[in-house]
């Protein structure tokens, strides 16, 4: 990369922390101010940066509807699907992915259990949605209000004796995921599959996707799925940091 390209560039993440004069942005770049007005100048004709009436400057507008338009082209399964693949081929279970969309929770991704029993769920099929730990993570990540609004509408079918069986219940819940960063659903929709699963964030750190590992009980128990748990949460924060464009590590729990 040339020198000048690079230097332009440099300054894009320090207007990124808030507007800079011109004497802040030549000592972080370490030159002339000539030369930084030259290269502010140039990031300002193509609407990278904006000058503010006070002659800080800050970043421009078409730079924001750049990484807009970045975010929105990008496909968070295309991104997770390599990790969801590596994941179940480190543990035989059947992975999911799912999003939430207009009211309803949709598995867009799955991978098959390399045993025999194999689950019933289907791409582009809504989820138990009071009960399914995806669910629980992309509605625990709503704001308070709109938590409440919408736990309200919702029915709460009693699958098994585990089910969700209210409001209430449904919102304690959610407030207990949302603390805790991970959810499941342990016999909540049918009696002998268990599920463990983690978010998915992006880059504003708001809940994007999220991912689960689902097992029957004749494969493995409850409390042996419960010890994936850091393998899927792993596995979680590294589609996050590929989504997000940032590199996320969690140590080994």
């Amino acid at each position: 990369m040339s020198q000048t390209v690079d230097r332009a560039l440099s300054i894009l993440p320090l207007l990124a922390e808030g507007p800079a004069d011109l004497g802040q942005v030549a000592e972080r770049l370490d030159v002339h101010k000539s030369t930084a007005l030259r290269l502010l100048r140039t990031l300002h004709e193509h609407g990278l940066v904006y000058r503010q009436s006070d002659q800080r400057y800050r970043l421009g507008a078409r730079l924001i509807a750049l990484a807009q338009e970045a975010m929105e082209n990008l496909d968070i399964r295309e991104i997770a699907h390599p990790h969801l693949v590596r994941l179940n081929e480190q543990c035989g279970h059947t992975v999911h992915l799912a999003v939430y969309e207009e009211n309803e929770v949709l598995y867009i991704d799955k991978v098959e259990s390399r045993y025999p029993v194999r689950m019933y769920s289907r791409i582009g099929k809504p989820v138990a949605i009071t009960v399914a730990g995806v669910a629980k993570l992309l509605l625990a990540d709503l704001p308070e209000t709109e938590r409440r609004v919408l736990s309200d509408k919702l029915d709460y079918p009693m699958y098994t004796a585990r089910s969700t069986p209210n409001a209430p219940a449904f919102l304690r819940e959610l407030e207990k995921v949302r603390e805790q960063g991970w959810a499941t659903d342990l016999g909540g929709h049918e009696e002998s599959i268990n599920c463990v699963a983690a978010p998915i964030r992006g880059a504003d750190g708001r809940v994007a996707a999220a991912m689960s590992v689902s097992a029957p009980n004749v494969v493995v128990t409850a409390d042996e799925l419960l010890t994936l748990l850091p393998l899927v949460r792993r596995t979680a924060d590294a589609i996050s940091g590929e989504y997000s464009g940032r590199t996320t590590t969690r140590d080994t729990e």
